[in-house]
């Protein structure tokens, strides 16, 4: 029983791995996740850890990655 649960948990890992790296070539956010992002930017600004721990679920590299993709200032 103990190895059929070691194999599933395996499992799990390889699918989440394949959905991070999808997840890394197209980020989406949501219209109120993005709209806190930047409200929150304005106030604290590059602090993504910060900006993360108000959005649950998102790391702090994944907005951080979002907000240079949609707002970098080198054009």
């Amino acid at each position: 029983m103990a190895d059929l649960d070691h194999s599933t948990k395996d499992t799990s890992g390889d699918s989440r791995e394949d959905n991070n790296s999808h997840q890394d070539s197209e980020l989406q956010f949501s219209e109120d996740e993005e709209t806190l992002i930047i409200r929150m930017f304005n106030l604290v600004g590059e602090r993504w850890s910060l900006i993360a721990g108000r959005i649950p679920g998102r790391t702090a590299e994944e907005i951080e990655k979002y907000w240079n993709s949609r707002y970098s200032t080198s054009q």
